[in-house]
């Protein structure tokens, strides 16, 4: 069985109902601000989350504090969870430059 939502009941059941405005990246929602999110909106513990991930709690907490040194396989394993993956995102140069 594959990662992909469409190859497990656990992920469909996770984006049912979700609009992709649920659940997308936006400059202004970093990466430990959405799993925390998505976390609550699915009724989940930092435990259930680790458990589902196949990651360890340590490793929920972490994330979720913003930890800068996190292995990327085991975020993807996290986002996977809510639909997502890291990838690249354009720059916001507006930030760095007033």
């Amino acid at each position: 069985m594959g990662n992909k939502a469409e190859d497990n009941p656990f992920l469909q059941s996770l984006s049912a109902g979700m609009k992709k405005e649920d659940y997308s990246l936006s400059p202004k929602f970093s990466i430990p601000e959405y799993v925390k999110a998505q976390r609550k909106k699915t009724k989940m513990t930092q435990v259930d989350l680790a458990e589902k991930a196949g990651v360890g709690l340590r490793f929920v907490r972490d994330m979720e504090q913003g930890k800068e040194t996190l292995r990327m396989d085991k975020v993807n394993q996290v986002l996977r969870l809510f639909g997502s993956e890291l990838g690249p995102v354009p720059l916001d140069r507006s930030r760095w430059f007033k």
